[in-house]
This record gives C-alpha cells, structure tokens and sequence, in this order.
C-alpha cells in the first residue's frame, strides 16, 4: 500500500473534485505531473442512496411469500434461488426479516394460520407418510400444489389430502405415486 501511494504521489499533481447537480454526477478532474488532465465521472448517490440494496427480484419473493412463510422458509427459498443480499450474502431468517421491517412488509404469524395452506412437511405429517411421498404426488399431479415461483416452497391446500386421488393413490402399495390411466392398455394380460 505504501509503494502505491509514492506512486500516486509521482505521478500525480492534484485531483479537483466538483458536483455536476444537473446531470446528478461527481467530476474530479486530475492533473498529472507531465501536464495532461483527465475527466472522470462518477454518479453521484443521492441521500440514503448506497450500492448495498437488496436486488429488486428478491424483494419480490420476499414480499410475495411473506404472508404465509416463515423468515426461515423465505430464506431457505433465496438461497436455492441463489439470489444474495445486497452485500453478496447468503439469507438468514434474520436478514429477511431486517428486510421485511425496513419495507413494511407484513411477516408470518403462525397464531393466525388457519390450516387452509400447508407446507409438505405438515401435509405429510398429516397423512402420516414422508415428505418424500407428498414430492413424488406433486410431481405426478395427484396433489395440487401451488408455488409463488420455482425453487419456493410447495403450498398444499389442506382440502386436498382428502381428495379421492390422494386417498386412493396413497393406498395402492409400491407404486403409491401412479394414477392409472383409463385409456392404458395392460401389456400384461390378468390370467
């Protein structure tokens, strides 16, 4: 750092600095020691204003799962999104949540949860099988879900575990996940 600074000092006379307010910039015109000058210009922030903001997309999926996710859940979902913070962080629940305040946003109270939206874990809980199985539904269309955007959570609506598919999917051993088709074919035949 020393060695940079004497080179500065050598090749440098002096930096004048000045405020473009029309075009919202800062010029500093430097004066090297040969004579020449050069114009740099450099955007001005304005008050408040700093580089370190939260990306606009993840403010988006904040603000759209904020409802009925928890900080946690929310965070988890940015960073398989592999969206950082605005200073190139990984979320925590208690980033999100220092995000949430500062926009007002409204957060996840679990008191006022009213058992219409699940998340796999408590439709799979509900069903009393793995969260695995509920994926594997989903993924076959037995089980609606819905997502605010991929890689978010998988929202279930608690009236539909009890749908005829879901039950009668759940039931059929090895194979819980396949619904049979009415117009398939066996290859096999029954005798």
């Amino acid at each position: 750092m020393r060695t940079r600074q004497r080179l500065v000092r050598a090749l440098i006379t002096e930096i004048v600095v000045d405020i473009d307010e029309a075009a919202g910039e800062i010029v500093l015109v430097i004066h090297w020691k040969g004579g020449q000058h050069s114009e740099l210009r450099v955007h001005k922030p304005r008050t408040g204003e700093h580089g370190c903001s939260t990306p606009e997309q993840a403010l988006a999926v904040v603000r759209s799962m904020a409802g009925r996710w928890s900080d946690q859940d929310i965070a988890a979902s940015l960073n398989r999104m592999g969206m950082p913070t605005g200073q190139g962080k990984t979320w925590t629940a208690h980033r999100v949540g220092s995000v949430r305040r500062v926009r007002g946003i409204h957060g996840y109270r679990p008191a006022e949860k009213n058992g219409e939206w699940l998340t796999m874990r408590d439709a799979a809980a509900k069903l009393g099988v793995s969260h695995h199985q509920i994926r594997k539904l989903i993924k076959a269309g037995v089980l609606a879900s819905e997502q605010i955007m991929p890689d978010a959570p998988h929202q279930i609506r608690a009236a539909d575990l009890v749908s005829e598919r879901v039950v009668a999917a759940l039931k059929r051993k090895g194979r819980p996940c396949r619904a049979d088709s009415e117009n398939q074919i066996s290859m096999f035949s029954d005798t």
